[in-house]
């Protein structure tokens, strides 16, 4: 558990104010830097473009094409996200880093005709729109399930600068591209064109890392699919995680009500979608504290706790390490939740003034308070499932993400009956309950965390 901890621990020892301002604001880069810069280069192609492309809606049914693409791959490679990830985790420990780009070309190997297939299945529900516009689409539906798998790759094995440096060069591409292409006439299918090209950009930028730093005589291994290495339980997580980030947009996307036709059968929520993507703004400081915390104090002490198991330390030795341990896991908890909080009551302070800087309508505000609660408490289940998975409790974590899912699924579809007074409150509910469970599962975990570390081994 390298690369970035390093980096933070030299700040953060320093010991001035400076030093760790620079540490926390790195970590928040590093932490939430993809996601913003797919964000702000999709906000940047529709203030460029927007002036220009005729009509002005085809921006939005733009913009809307990719939301839906960014969601149906994550969720489509979610579950093969982790599992690629913890295969090439154990193949590393085992020093036999030549067994990861293998594996990584036969994921995408079984996954990208899958994904093909399912695109082209979508595309015949899509009527009223070109050819042009179905292939590209599909093309960018592709290539973002290649994306995801890359990425996460990386961010497993701690690339994180090598991935926010690559996000930027991607969908900075695009913004660039999409303004030629735009007063070229070419509409919505040269703005989906350069989405396309700047993915295209990123994934090769990815896989060439992926290449240099783990070479191999071997191009295409499927023995990750294999038992033991392949887990079923890595699997649900990643697709049930993702399910739920997704489960109350796509609800409030498809309810009559709530929703408006953007392209074909394909719907936005405009009452909805923006409270909650400022909502995510606030998310960054959790993220950097999350970041910090457990890339410094949680893996210092998570290492020397089990080299000393691997050392055959003595039991009082052992024990002492693992009081450290439980120690920091609750120190940084607590961490991450003071500063969220903090970060929370700034947002919701800040509120009227964003929505009037931003000539929004004021009566969403109730909206945007509920989701900026429920995306802090979304960072808390992201530190419960991280440390969790440092204790390889994927039964766990699978049990918590499909909470999540099923009670955001449930609780949204009561809001929304309930009526817009309650609108957000079944994401932030869910939410909510799914920390309460989380903190319940990990405290169990930590309470018997040396009978688990001996008696479960072969």
């Amino acid at each position: 558990m390298a690369g970035i901890g390093f980096e933070l621990r030299k700040l953060l020892d320093r010991g001035t104010f400076w030093s760790g301002a620079r540490a926390y604001a790195y970590a928040g880069l590093i932490g939430s830097g993809p996601w913003v810069l797919s964000i702000l280069g999709m906000l940047l192609v529709g203030i460029l473009c927007a002036s220009i492309v005729v009509p002005p809606s085809l921006v939005t049914q733009f913009q809307t094409t990719v939301t839906y693409l960014v969601a149906g791959s994550l969720i489509a490679s979610g579950g093969l996200q982790l599992v690629l990830t913890r295969y090439c985790a154990d193949r590393l420990f085992e020093r036999r880093p030549q067994r990861v780009l293998p594996a990584l070309h036969g994921t995408l190997a079984l996954l990208l005709p899958l994904a093909t297939l399912a695109g082209v299945g979508v595309a015949l529900w899509l009527p009223e729109v070109s050819g042009l516009y179905l292939v590209l689409a599909l093309a960018c539906w592709v290539a973002l399930c290649a994306v995801w798998m890359l990425a996460v790759l990386l961010s497993g094995l701690k690339r994180y600068r090598a991935l926010v440096a690559l996000f930027a060069a991607g969908y900075g591409s695009t913004v660039l591209l999409a303004y030629p292409f735009s007063l070229l006439g070419w509409g919505l299918e040269g703005l989906l064109a350069a989405f396309l090209i700047g993915q295209l950009i990123l994934l090769g930028g990815l896989w060439q890392v992926i290449v240099r730093g783990y070479p191999s005589a071997h191009w295409v291994g499927l023995d990750w699919l294999r038992q033991p290495r392949f887990y079923p339980s890595l699997w649900l997580a990643g697709t049930a995680f993702n399910l739920a980030v997704w489960a109350d947009k796509f609800i409030f996307w498809l309810a009559p009500g709530t929703s408006v036709e953007v392209i074909s059968v394909l719907r936005s929520s405009p009452v909805y979608d923006v409270p909650v993507f400022l909502a995510y703004l606030a998310i960054v400081p959790g993220m950097a504290i999350f970041l910090v915390r457990i890339e410094t104090d949680f893996v210092e002490y998570y290492d020397k706790y089990y080299d000393a198991v691997r050392g055959g330390g003595s039991l009082t030795h052992i024990q002492t390490l693992r009081d450290e341990m439980i120690l920091t896991v609750r120190t940084g908890l607590a961490e991450i939740g003071k500063w969220q909080a903090i970060a929370t009551l700034l947002a919701l302070l800040a509120g009227p003034a964003s929505f009037e800087l931003l000539g929004l309508d004021a009566a969403l505000l109730p909206l945007f308070y509920v989701q900026v609660i429920g995306a802090g408490l979304q960072v808390m289940i992201l530190a419960l499932i991280n440390v969790l998975y440092y204790f390889d409790r994927r039964h766990d974590v699978a049990l918590l993400t499909v909470v999540f899912f099923v009670a955001n699924v449930v609780l949204t579809l009561l809001s929304l009956a309930l009526g817009p007074s309650f609108y957000g409150y079944g994401f932030a509910a869910a939410a909510l309950l799914t920390v309460a469970l989380g903190l319940v599962r990990l405290d169990r975990c930590l309470g018997r965390i040396v009978f688990d570390t001996f008696m479960k081994q072969p």
